[in-house]
């Protein structure tokens, strides 16, 4: 019996027991499709995270307070002077632009509404380094920094739980911690980040926040440094060039930094590898659906091997082979997992869809992504399931001794 007529005939016998086939397909049907969708999400979340550190710009360091792998006695603050002794281009020279950063959280009223908001002091290089756009208004400027300005540039989610609106807010005024600010610009929207979603900000002048919202224990002292470096080859360079200057200015002990910098190329390593290990999860999880479908799969062919004993029987005693019986029943029963892996696959891009149009309905665009790769990867892994819990039901038929088959009732 050659391999053709072998499937020919699997075709038939699963045609003539319609429903359990297709009760037995229907486990690989879900767990092959749960695996696409979750491929598939786990690749859309991280392509949405990635690109969007990317869309920043790959020229970025970040400097913090504080460095968690070293153990540093009586560690000091980052400060403006820090800021400003990084901006000098004689000892930084490729670093293009250096943006002090000034964070907490406050209540934001406007119109009898309320909400909680992330609140940033900075100066005006901060826009550019971060690739902000704007839906009307103006950045802030030099002048309301060295003013100590009330103005405030805040997020289209600001503006819509305010206002209810993204139009016509500027000139409008608001209370941060029941203080009146003047909007003078408004956010195109960016949606969710790392930390939160960073449409629901304001940002203030530095010296504003540092007098009026919020306060450090040290003078002039700010959370973070963002730094702008000439281009992302100088990225190496510039790191050291930091770290020199603020070892120097810190005064630690050789080999103990009292900071970390981090680089755009660090956050985007880090995001890649947590959403990697995400994926993976939710591809584990969603195969053991796919182990239960092989298993209903076994579960069905041993059924099938008792009800057709006689045939089995009767096909020795023609002449048939161990070998023709075993390909017949390894064959059905990869059929059954193929056919149901094929189905897999356009379910679980129907999934794919339905999470991406529900998640851009929600206002956090993000377009779960399905790789050859993964349909390949479910194609394969189905017909080895079909094989595999196909083996044992197919051995134990082509084992039947034709007599004893024969007597079967």
């Amino acid at each position: 019996m050659n391999i053709a007529q072998s499937i020919v005939e699997a075709l038939e016998t699963l045609n003539g027991n319609k429903l359990r086939s297709g009760l037995t397909i229907l486990g690989i049907v879900i767990g092959v499709g749960a695996v696409i969708a979750m491929l598939a999400i786990g690749q859309g979340a991280q392509d949405t995270i990635t690109g969007a550190i990317s869309g920043i710009g790959t020229n970025l360091l970040f400097v913090s307070s504080g460095n968690q792998l070293q153990d540093v006695r009586n560690p000091k603050p980052l400060t403006l002077g820090d800021a400003q002794a990084i901006a000098d281009p004689f000892a930084a020279p490729n670093v293009l632009a250096v943006a002090p950063l000034i964070q907490g959280h406050a209540d934001v009223t406007a119109g009898g509404q309320k909400m909680s908001v992330s609140v940033t002091g900075t100066v005006p290089a901060y826009f550019a380094m971060q690739n902000y756009s704007l839906l009307e208004g103006d950045f802030l400027t030099q002048d309301n920094l060295q003013g100590n300005a009330s103005a405030v540039v805040i997020g289209p989610g600001v503006a819509d739980k305010l206002f209810n609106r993204r139009n016509g807010v500027v000139g409008e005024t608001i209370r941060i911690n029941g203080q009146p600010f003047r909007v003078v610009g408004i956010l195109e929207s960016k949606g969710g980040g790392m930390f939160g979603s960073q449409d629901n900000q304001v940002i203030v002048p530095f010296t504003t926040a540092q007098t009026r919202l919020i306060h450090r224990s040290a003078l002039n002292e700010v959370d973070q440094l963002h730094i702008q470096v000439v281009s992302a080859k100088a990225v190496p360079l510039a790191t050291d060039e930091v770290k020199q200057i603020l070892r120097q200015r810190h005064r630690t002990p050789v080999g103990v930094d009292d900071f970390t910098v981090f680089s755009q190329a660090d956050f985007l390593s880090i995001a890649t590898t947590v959403t990697g290990v995400f994926t993976i999860f939710l591809g584990g999880i969603a195969g053991i659906s796919l182990l239960v479908g092989g298993i209903g799969i076994m579960n069905i062919m041993l059924v099938s091997v008792t009800e057709r004993t006689r045939e089995i029987g009767l096909r020795k005693a023609l002449g048939a082979r161990r070998r023709d019986i075993l390909i017949q029943f390894l064959i059905e029963s990869s059929m059954l997992s193929l056919i149901g892996g094929l189905i897999g696959i356009l379910l679980g891009w129907f999934l794919g869809f339905i999470v991406g149009r529900i998640a851009s309905a929600s206002g956090n665009p993000f377009n779960p992504a399905i790789s050859l790769d993964a349909i390949l990867l479910a194609t394969l892994f189905s017909a080895a399931v079909g094989l595999f819990f196909g083996i044992y039901p197919a051995n134990r038929a082509a084992s039947l001794e034709p007599v004893e088959a024969l007597r079967y009732e």
